[in-house]
């Protein structure tokens, strides 16, 4: 038997004597004891008699995760070597260079220096290729060897060999390792002469606090209406978003309340502190990426009537989970209550194992729904997520704009693009809109590239013949098949007119980032996002701003 093994299975042994001695023995306790020995006498068998020789640290968590994933979708364990990662999603922070890095044609590539870190001050820019870390080639190691590679201590130096677009020399930058608050306010600042926008892409520690401070500053700036962007927010610590509706809702209003099988994890959460501002119109964006926290934020504005939600359904993820830690620093993370609204909504997706394909809600059926009422007597409802008062359609791009960034060639033409206009000195990202002619240079760059896809209309008769095939009926419809798949092939050239408009937000966006960095990206954006374009529209309409609120 392996050490790891006779490690594992007297911590097993104890759990079983544990469990028997804190509870009487009741038919539940006695099939805990019973499943529990089973595992313990099996693990021990495969372990001794495996054809091959096992890795028990794989094959138990391999158990672990398959066992929890009966339960729901965030009860999760965490191993001591994933741990780091975890605590980076819920503080923000972590030790490194500061920078976007993903492996592109095979190659580790900065995407994004986040501007004012160790990356950005050493002079990395985004489409600089890593060849090597600290003289240690990176050709064929996987990416998790590379981002070991990279990690280290706090000011601890790295040396990155850097391939960049037009020189044919590779050269050393020196970078000093750091720790990296990635802020969770990645953008504030005016989208008109009076209205704010306020980018919120996670709740993690004192960002309540960060968003107050970020809406006053824009409020001296002439701003007199907010949008607060919640969309693609996972969620993050539950406080937190009691302390972002606090900048908009009034001291000791009730935010959120949780409710579990055990009573202690029962509780409710007022505000505590005086807003910033109670009464400034806002408008908050959501979308089915919008989670947990981010719910209980739009669903806080929402009950109230403090504020309009425009955009799309949120992801519906009402569940609380805590940290209970485990042996050899690992720990686990279980759902413990369900939470709920000011109006008592559980906003919980009453079936969270079964989504659409891009992760939002199936439709609820009206009668699992449950009605409830906002401080206005609007109708509202429980059961898949918060609804938008203000519903916009989503964005979807066209098979030709797809393949164009799953290839990358948007970015490597941002790339060229940026070295062959560097002398320019734009002032914002409205400088660097492409013209017509602009355009067509991008189109002659493409001409010697290789992408394709296929469109639904072709996928579908695809599919079509094959049936066809099945029930033995091609034969006979061949000559239409033919003239349908020759009537539906698509054109490249063509496509890329067609979608030309988007191909040159897009294309705008990264060229945008190569100058102006995250805060170019967020702003090159504002004339073309209909979700902010339609939160511009009811803000400036006070008329229709009140109706929505409140409709009586």
């Amino acid at each position: 038997m392996s050490r790891k093994a006779r490690i594992i299975l007297p911590s097993i042994i104890i759990l079983l004597v544990t469990v028997a001695a804190v509870k009487p023995p009741t038919d539940r306790y006695f099939e805990i004891l019973k499943n529990l020995d089973i595992f313990a006498t099996l693990f021990k068998e495969v372990n001794s008699h495996y054809v091959d020789e096992i890795n028990p640290t794989t094959l138990m968590k391999a158990g672990i995760d398959n066992m929890l994933e009966t339960l729901d979708p965030y009860t999760n364990y965490i191993a001591a070597d994933d741990i780091e990662a975890y605590r980076m999603m819920t503080t923000g922070e972590y030790s490194g260079i500061g920078a976007v890095v993903e492996r592109k044609d095979g190659v580790s590539t900065i995407v994004m220096p986040y501007e004012g870190f160790a990356a950005h001050e050493a002079g990395l820019k985004a489409g600089d290729e890593i060849h090597a870390i600290n003289g240690i080639p990176l050709e064929g190691k996987s990416q998790e060897e590379v981002r070991f590679l990279m990690k280290g201590q706090s000011n601890s130096e790295i040396t990155l060999t850097i391939k960049r677009f037009g020189q044919d020399e590779l050269f050393d930058v020196n970078v000093k390792r750091e720790k990296i608050a990635v802020d969770s306010v990645p953008y504030a600042g005016m989208v008109t002469d009076d209205i704010g926008y306020v980018r919120l892409t996670s709740f993690t520690q004192n960002v309540g606090r960060s968003i107050g401070i970020k809406v006053l500053d824009l409020m001296e700036e002439g701003a007199d209406k907010i949008i607060l962007d919640l969309r693609g927010n996972p969620g993050g610590l539950l406080h937190e978003a009691v302390n972002v509706s606090n900048v908009f809702i009034e001291k000791g209003r009730k935010i959120v309340t949780q409710k579990g099988k055990v009573r202690a994890n029962d509780w409710t959460y007022n505000t505590l502190n005086d807003p910033v501002d109670s009464n400034i119109p806002v408008v908050v964006l959501t979308d089915n990426g919008s989670a947990s926290a981010s719910e209980i934020v739009s669903g806080v504005m929402q009950d109230y009537d403090r504020g309009v939600l425009i955009g799309r359904k949120t992801f519906g993820k009402g569940l609380v989970q805590i940290e209970r830690p485990l042996s050899y620093d690992a720990v686990v993370k279980i759902t413990t209550a369900k939470y709920y609204t000011p109006t008592g909504r559980c906003i919980q997706a009453i079936d969270y194992s079964n989504r659409n394909e891009d992760g939002s809600v199936g439709k609820i059926p009206d009668s699992l729904k449950n009605e409830f009422y906002t401080l206005n007597g609007r109708k509202v409802y429980d059961g898949g997520g918060i609804d938008p008062d203000v519903e916009v359609e989503k964005l979807e791009f066209a098979p030709i704009t797809k393949s164009l960034l799953k290839n990358d060639h948007l970015f490597y033409y941002a790339t060229e693009y940026y070295y062959a206009n560097e002398d320019l000195n734009p002032e914002s990202p409205d400088d660097l809109r492409l013209s017509d002619a602009d355009y067509e240079a991008f189109k002659k760059w493409l001409s010697g590239r290789d992408f394709d896809y296929v469109t639904r209309v072709e996928q579908e008769t695809k599919d079509l013949i094959e049936i066809a095939k099945e029930e033995k009926k091609y034969t006979v419809l061949k000559s239409y098949f033919d003239s349908l798949e020759k009537a539906t092939q698509h054109n490249k050239e063509r496509d890329l007119e067609t979608f030309k408009e988007e191909i040159v937000m897009l294309l705008e966006q990264e060229i945008a980032g190569r100058y102006f960095y995250e805060r170019g990206i967020i702003e090159s954006t504002f004339g073309k996002d209909p979700d902010i374009q339609a939160a511009i529209t009811v803000l400036n309409d006070t008329a229709k701003y009140r109706a929505i609120l409140n409709p009586n």
